[in-house]
């Protein structure tokens, strides 16, 4: 797996920033910076330490699929932690095989940290080779769109 990392400077408090990437006050601010990504993208679950959440979209077949994670940290406007650990099918959450084997137990973690009302973010996530070029090239417009959101909040 390769590790990427991101960041960007938000012109922010932390706790909104953390707030509105994880949709916590409104589960709109999420999908409006995760749209990149996928148009239909959105979570259920929790974000709560422990807990199961799943990132889910539709193909363009009206598929759903996404992914099946575990939330290994949340510390509140400082560090998330999220654990990869299988996919969905449709509604069927396929949590091993070869396809799951590749990247299983990969992370994606947000950092905030603020600086006289800039809150910094940065996203360390490990992927496999064949996406790559694929988030080189989506994380840095998600992250325009989420310090968008979150200064015009």
């Amino acid at each position: 797996m390769e590790k990427l990392q991101f960041s960007t400077d938000i012109n922010a408090p932390a706790e909104r920033v953390y707030k509105t990437m994880l949709g916590l006050e409104d589960i709109g601010t999420y999908k409006k910076w995760t749209a990149p990504f996928n148009p239909t993208s959105s979570w259920e679950g929790s974000w709560d330490k422990g807990s199961k959440i799943k990132f889910v979209g539709v193909d363009e077949n009206g598929k759903k699929g996404g992914m099946v994670s575990k939330v290994v940290e949340n510390k509140p406007a400082e560090f998330v932690s999220v654990q990869h650990y299988g996919y969905l099918d449709g509604e069927t959450e396929i949590t091993e095989g070869e396809e799951v084997e590749k990247w299983a137990g990969g992370h994606e973690n947000y950092s905030f940290s603020e600086n006289n009302g800039v809150t910094t973010v940065r996203v360390d996530l490990d992927t496999i080779d064949e996406y790559v070029d694929y988030f080189k090239n989506t994380y840095p417009k998600a992250l325009e769109v989420l310090k968008e959101t979150a200064e015009n909040q």
